[in-house]
């Protein structure tokens, strides 16, 4: 029998990426690949190791797994790669990290089906 919460979670993954999502380009040195993804954020707490917590928010892109292919093999996000989102006549580009020693991304899901890739702007160029 077919989990249901499975059968949900991909229908839900597909309605984001149609009603929701924006097309981004994905890169890692010389390979990149265009890719369907939904905008997020996530607020990060870190404590700095004097009793000072630092808060900051990534932009997040919520893409999915088996769509992030580069060179032909799927593959999963690392820090250092980029992410260029296009909007009102500028690129806007990203760097895929998060602070401290948070990972760089997660799944937004339990089947791991959907990437959440945390990022900080590095840079706006004008088309």
């Amino acid at each position: 029998m077919a989990d249901l919460l499975e059968n949900a979670t991909d229908w839900l993954v597909a309605q984001q990426l149609k009603f929701a999502s924006r097309t981004v380009e994905y890169l890692r040195g010389e390979q990149s690949a265009y890719l369907n993804a939904v905008v997020g954020r996530t607020l990060f707490e870190v404590e700095d190791g004097y009793g000072v917590v630092e808060r900051t928010e990534s932009r997040d892109f919520l893409i999915p797994a088996s769509d992030l292919l580069l060179g032909g093999a799927q593959v999963i996000p690392r820090r250092g790669d980029q992410i260029r989102e296009t909007q009102n006549g500028k690129v806007y580009v990203y760097e895929v990290m998060a602070p401290g020693k948070e990972p760089a991304f997660r799944f937004a899901d339990s089947f791991r089906r959907l990437l959440r890739i945390h990022t900080k702007q590095v840079g706006v160029e004008d088309i």
